[in-house]
């Protein structure tokens, strides 16, 4: 009698810590299926804050051109102001020589040293202008050539930032492989379930078996909720943002080097003038789009880390559980 009463704790403490291969094999599946997903999430998210960081100083590149063009812009208005009023001199200077040899001629001032000391005294004065004016024009250029020479090197290094973030962006998606690895995980997850519930149903799964069956199960069926697409079509966003500030950023480096070169400085005339004119203008305009299209894929940039925090939060939460 004490050997059956024995035998049948045994038999019941045996059914009541007893482990279901069933529910095992399927808690493995979700372990494979799952695992390793979190770390490419993550690597996903890191560069998409490398990335923010990159078409940042892009943006900023852009802003610093276009603001040095602007500055640049006011300058040589300023030479072209100064050289407009040191004309006006030289054609007073050459009116007042003329009244000064009417009056000579008609014999109100006959004195021949009176006429020279007028006239020297009017060239001095109108000479020591011309030279202030002139040296104010030469301190312009070279703050003009100092500024087109920054805004030609920001412009290019905007246009370096954009090439570097638009391979970045283009590269840090989703792949099939990523997708298929979240779809399998979801379909272990549904099959665990299943197990889970036969398992509590005939009593198969001792209660430390069931309770890590669940936790995985509330843990990793949240992926079910993640929608990824977001992650791929703000990465297209900027990946598309970028190259369009690396094409404009190229083509205003070119053109800010081409209209701070010497051979359009020092060209002569009003149709080299106008033409200089235009490649400043033309240059500001591109160094405001690349700086409009840096920010617009830094934004983009910072909308996919939010989109793939999301996803790295359930596959941490998943993992953690597995383990």
């Amino acid at each position: 009698m004490r050997k059956l009463l024995v035998t049948g704790l045994f038999l019941s403490c045996n059914s009541v810590f007893a482990m279901s291969p069933e529910l095992q094999a399927a808690i493995e599946n979700v372990r494979t299926a799952c695992g390793g997903i979190s770390e490419s999430m993550n690597d996903m998210k890191t560069m998409a804050g490398v990335n923010t960081a990159v078409t940042a100083v892009g943006t900023a590149a852009g802003g610093v051109a276009l603001g040095t063009g602007i500055a640049k812009a006011q300058t040589d208005s300023e030479i072209e102001e100064i050289k407009r009023q040191i004309d006006e001199i030289t054609e007073k200077m050459k009116a007042d020589a003329e009244k000064l040899s009417k009056v000579a001629v008609s014999g109100v001032i006959d004195d021949e040293t009176i006429n020279t000391d007028l006239a020297s005294l009017n060239k001095d004065f109108v000479d020591g202008l011309s030279k202030s004016l002139n040296a104010r024009i030469d301190e312009l250029t070279k703050k003009s050539k100092t500024l087109g020479n920054v805004r030609t090197g920001t412009l290019a290094a905007a246009t370096a930032t954009n090439i570097a973030g638009a391979a970045i962006a283009g590269t840090n998606m989703v792949d099939k492989d990523l997708e298929t690895r979240v779809s399998e995980c979801i379909a272990s997850v549904k099959d665990l379930g299943a197990v889970k519930m036969q398992a509590r149903l005939d009593g198969s799964a001792d209660e430390s078996q069931m309770t890590q069956a669940d936790k995985i199960a509330i843990a990793c069926d949240k992926w079910s909720t993640v929608d990824l697409s977001p992650i791929n079509k703000r990465a297209t966003g900027a990946a598309v943002s970028s190259g369009i500030g690396a094409g404009v950023g190229l083509a205003g480096t070119i053109t800010s080097g081409l209209a701070n070169s010497n051979q359009v400085r020092s060209a002569e005339g009003d149709d080299a003038r106008t033409k200089e004119k235009n490649l400043n203008m033309a240059s500001n305009v591109l160094a405001g789009t690349t700086a409009a299209a840096s920010l617009t894929a830094t934004i983009f940039n910072a909308t996919q880390i939010s989109a793939i925090k999301r996803a790295a939060t359930v596959a941490d939460e998943c993992e953690g559980a597995l383990k």
